[in-house]
């Protein structure tokens, strides 16, 4: 049975495990206000809050209903925008309303409960966070100017929020309703204890992928769902290791002050691999198991020269693609983890995307890399790259080039030889051949013009 507080009601079901969220709240509980939009993540028409009880305190974030599967919301507050009713309009609401931010109409619940998501965090408000939290929510009338007004002035309005209590604020001053205040004391009757692990059922995590090519048969599939289990959860440091538990969601990652210290850019390149919602939703796992030869995290990873905890063995990242689509995984293992050596030694890193879209897009080519210096010299070095091989690419032979040089224009230029020689694109929707090969090149280049800055500029290597 799956047991959650939907708004203000205590929802069991024993509807399957894999039934989308967004289904379930639209047709069996006839709540329409949260719409069906692209079903694949990228819209935000079916934006809903979750909140989870985290050491005796709720958090709450955006997710979209429609990746969802019903499971995950076992043990969660769903909020929808029928869940912030008050008989009046919230202040997220009536910014809305005030700046014109609104046309047809569609896109407008998604667009409130991000913003009511925002306004739910323990950090300070600004316009620039408020306009990030929408990052999922498309419009296709308004243009945005009217949506960005109304962002700021939530900012204004929400510029003496007690980010202790933001809950508590947020009732007192009638933005969200009095039901909240219930909610931990009501979430810590449901037993969220799980039970043990049948690897051989389909694994979901935040289900931000199979969600999308497999909907339908999940519902009608055993499935074992690893979002919620905190033994696959969080991120420490043991043994001069950061271990990374595969349920670990790309939004924790990102926000991370132990990985921020290897990677000090760390949130300005997870803002390229998408939106605040799937980051909330979508795990280390399972971006890596998509096995994609463009997924951004596989790429990131590589470059640490992460490993792959399957358990009773230990694969490095780098020998766990071997094949388009396939992994070294057999029958019975799951991803337990994702762990990677931190240096005593200062490292750069650096990590470069080219896409249709600068923001919410797939790779045509991405590259990660990680340098550890001796003065002038490289003494450690790897590089990876996306997009121009059947897997993600750990570049081992351009990385063994660079041990042991200065950095150089000639050294980059003989490096970029040797990569030329071990990536092998093909031409597909996202570029040809050639223009795989430029990219490849040109981010190779970006990111010793980006990290030596004094040394190195594009003018020189062309």
């Amino acid at each position: 049975m799956i047991s959650f507080i939907l708004n203000n009601q205590l929802i069991t079901t024993d509807r399957a495990f894999g039934v989308s969220l967004l289904d379930f709240i639209r047709y069996d509980e006839d709540l329409p206000g949260t719409k069906i939009g692209c079903r694949e993540g990228d819209c935000g028409a079916c934006t809903v809050l979750e909140g989870t009880l985290v050491d005796g305190k709720m958090q709450y974030k955006s997710i979209v209903s429609c990746l969802t599967p019903l499971g995950n919301a076992h043990g969660k507050h769903i909020v929808t925008i029928e869940g912030i009713n008050m008989g009046h309009l919230s202040p997220v609401q009536k910014a809305f309303v005030d700046n014109a931010a609104t046309q047809c109409g569609f896109c407008t619940p998604g667009f409130v409960m991000s913003l009511t998501a925002h306004s739910l965090s323990k950090e300070k408000s600004t316009k620039q966070s408020a306009i990030a939290s929408v990052s999922g929510n498309i419009c296709r009338c308004t243009g945005y100017k009217s949506i960005e007004k109304a962002a700021e002035e939530i900012t204004i309005i929400l510029k003496d929020k007690d980010i202790k209590d933001p809950i508590g604020w947020l009732v007192e001053n009638n933005h969200l309703p009095a039901y909240f205040l219930s909610i931990e004391n009501r979430l810590e009757k449901i037993d969220t204890s799980k039970s043990t692990i049948n690897p051989n059922n389909t694994i979901i995590a935040g289900g931000t992928d199979l969600m999308v090519q497999r909907s339908e048969e999940l519902v009608e599939s055993e499935v074992e769902l690893f979002q919620n289990r905190a033994e696959l959860k969080g991120i420490k440091v043991e043994n001069g290791k950061c271990i990374i538990g595969a349920a670990t969601t790309a939004s924790e990652i990102m926000q991370s002050s132990i990985i921020q210290k290897v990677i000090p850019d760390l949130a300005s390149y997870f803002k390229l691999v998408s939106s605040e919602p799937i980051r909330n939703m979508g795990t280390i796992a399972g971006n890596i198991v998509n096995a994609s030869p463009i997924g951004d995290l596989s790429i990131i990873f590589l470059a640490l020269n992460a490993e792959v905890s399957l358990g009773d063995r230990i694969v490095p990242l780098k020998d766990f693609f071997v094949g388009y689509k396939k992994l070294n995984i057999n029958e019975g293992e799951h991803v337990k983890g994702i762990n990677f050596a931190i240096s005593s030694k200062p490292s750069l890193f650096n990590f470069e995307k080219v896409s249709k879209r600068t923001h919410l897009d797939i790779a045509s080519v991405n590259s990660a890399i990680i340098l550890k210096m001796d003065g002038e010299k490289i003494v450690e070095c790897n590089v990876s790259a996306g997009g121009v091989s059947p897997i993600p690419l750990h570049l081992a032979k351009t990385s063994e080039y660079l041990k042991g040089k200065t950095v150089s224009k000639e050294t980059i230029l003989e490096a970029n030889k040797i990569l030329q020689e071990e990536i092998s694109p093909i031409s597909d929707v996202r570029g040809s051949v050639d223009y795989k090969r430029l990219l490849a090149r040109q981010l190779f280049f970006g990111h010793f013009i980006k990290l030596f800055p004094s040394k190195v500029n594009l003018k020189d290597l062309i």
